[in-house]
C-alpha cells in the first residue's frame, strides 16, 4: 500500500484518529462541520485525527460515533472486545421466519388458491393496528409477516385480471412496507434493501398513488439513514411531484403520505445542517397535516396533526438545537400520539433534546418512559443506546446507577 493511499480502518491496524478522519471523510463531512456539531474547534479534530490528541473519553466517543453513523463503535475505536452494535439492534428471534419467506421464489402452490386483494388487505389493517397498540411490536410483526408474504405473492402470481394484479400489487407493496418495520436496525441490512426495492417495484406495478407514496417514504428513510442525502432527497422531490396531481380532491390517505413525504424532506435538511429548508418542509408539512380530516391518522407514518409537534422535536435535535428541541418537547402533545412504537420514538427524541440542554438526569427518565411504552423500540433506537451507554460514565453515582439499570434492560451489558 502507497504511503499516500487512504487507510483502511476496517483492515489495517490503524489508529483512533484515523478511523477517525476516513469514516468522516467516507460521510462527506468537512472538520469544521464535526467540530462544530461536537462543539470543538477544528484544530482539536485536526490534532485527535493526526494522533497529537488521545482517543477522547467514551462521551465524546459516543457522539462522535452517532455523528459519522457509526454502526459498530468497534469501526470507530478498533477495540473488537466487546463489540457495541449503536445503530443495529440484535437479531430479533422471528427475523429467520420473516427472512425465508421474503426469500421464497413461491413458484408453486397454485392447485391452493390466494386469498383476494380485499381480503389480504383487511389482514394489514389488523396487522397495522397490532403494530401500534403491542409493545413488543417486532414480536407482533414477526408473527404476522410469513403468511402474508406469501399469501401476497401468491395472490400476485394468481391474479385474473389486469385490474386484479394491479390491486394485488398495491397488496404486496404494503406487506413490503411493513416488512421493513420490522427489518429496521436489524443485523440484515441487505435484507432491508432488498424488501424496500420489491415494495417500489410493486408500487409502481400497481399504479397506486398510495402505494407509490409509502414506498418512496420509507425508500427516504433507508437513504437518510444510510447517510445517501442527496438519493433521499431525489426521491422525495419525484415523489411529491407523482402525488402533486393527485392531492387536489384526493383521498384523506394519500394527501397523508404526501405530507409525511415533506416531513422526511424536512428531516434530511436537517441532517445537513441546513435550518432553512428543514423548517420549509416542516411549515408545507404542517399545512397538509392541517388539511387533513379531524382526528385522521395516518396507520402507517402515523402522519397527523398531533404528530407534527413530535416532528418539530426532532428537526431542532438533528439541526442540534437544544433550547428550542426542549421548547419543541414541552409542546408537543405527547397524549394525542396512540401508537405506542411512535410515542416511544417521540420519547427518545425528547431525550435526545433534554440531554443536548444538558439536563441529563430528566434524558434518562425520558428514556425510562420510551422503555415503558415500547420496550422493543428503544431496544433497537441507536440514540437511546448512546445516551445511555454514555451516561453509564457519568460522574454522578445515581445516574450511574439509573443509566446502567436502563442499559441492562436494554441487553447493553451483555457479554
Amino acid at each position: 500500500m502507497s504511503s499516500d493511499a487512504t487507510p483502511d480502518p476496517f483492515v489495517e491496524r490503524v489508529t483512533f484518529g484515523q478511523r477517525m478522519e476516513v469514516l468522516r471523510t467516507r460521510r462527506g463531512m468537512s472538520r469544521p462541520v464535526l467540530a462544530g456539531l461536537l462543539g470543538m474547534s477544528p484544530s482539536w479534530v485536526k490534532q485527535v485525527e493526526r494522533g497529537q490528541i488521545q482517543m477522547p473519553k467514551l462521551p465524546v466517543i459516543l457522539r462522535i460515533a452517532e455523528l459519522l453513523r457509526v454502526r459498530d463503535l468497534a469501526d470507530l475505536t478498533g477495540d473488537q472486545s466487546p463489540s457495541v452494535d449503536l445503530f443495529i439492534g440484535p437479531g430479533h428471534p422471528r427475523l429467520p421466519a420473516v427472512r425465508d419467506a421474503v426469500n421464497a421464489l413461491t413458484l408453486g402452490g397454485n392447485d391452493t388458491p390466494a386469498p383476494r386483494p380485499a381480503h389480504l388487505a383487511a389482514r394489514l389493517a389488523t396487522a397495522w393496528s397490532a403494530r401500534h397498540k403491542a409493545a413488543n411490536h417486532r414480536d407482533v410483526l414477526g408473527g404476522l409477516l410469513p403468511d402474508l408474504i406469501r399469501d401476497a405473492q401468491m395472490a400476485v402470481r394468481q391474479s385474473d385480471s389486469a385490474a386484479e394484479r394491479r390491486a394485488a400489487q398495491a397488496v404486496l407493496s404494503e406487506v413490503y412496507s411493513l416488512s421493513q418495520f420490522f427489518l429496521s436496525y436489524q443485523p440484515d441490512s441487505a435484507l432491508l434493501w432488498r424488501v424496500a426495492e420489491r415494495g417500489m417495484v410493486a408500487a409502481q406495478e400497481s399504479e397506486d398513488p398510495h402505494a407509490i407514496g409509502v414506498a418512496a417514504w420509507l425508500a427516504c428513510e433507508a437513504h437518510r439513514d444510510a447517510a445517501h442525502f442527496d438519493a433521499a432527497e431525489t426521491v422525495a422531490q419525484e415523489a411529491l411531484e407523482f402525488l402533486g396531481a393527485h392531492r387536489a380532491g384526493g383521498e384523506a390517505r394519500v394527501l397523508a403520505i404526501a405530507g409525511a413525504l415533506e416531513a422526511g424532506a424536512g428531516f434530511t435538511a436537517a441532517r445537513r445542517g441546513d435550518s432553512g429548508t428543514a423548517w420549509g418542509w416542516w411549515d408545507r408539512a404542517k399545512a397538509a397535516a392541517e388539511a387533513l380530516p379531524s382526528g385522521y391518522y395516518h396507520p402507517i407514518t402515523s402522519f397527523s396533526v398531533p404528530i407534527m409537534g413530535a416532528h418539530a422535536v426532532t428537526l431542532a435535535v438533528e439541526l442540534h438545537a437544544g433550547g428550542e428541541s426542549v421548547r419543541q418537547a414541552v409542546a408537543a402533545d405527547a397524549a394525542a400520539i396512540p401508537s405506542r412504537p411512535r410515542l416511544a420514538r417521540h420519547r427518545i427524541e425528547e431525550a435526545r433534546a433534554y440531554q443536548l440542554d444538558g439536563q441529563a438526569e430528566t434524558a434518562l427518565a425520558t428514556l425510562e418512559r420510551a422503555h415503558h411504552a415500547a420496550p422493543e423500540t428503544i431496544r433497537y433506537n441507536g440514540y437511546a443506546r448512546r445516551i445511555v451507554l454514555e451516561e453509564t460514565e457519568s460522574r454522578s453515582p445515581a445516574r450511574r446507577r439509573r443509566a446502567a439499570a436502563l442499559a441492562d434492560q436494554l441487553g447493553l451489558l451483555a457479554a
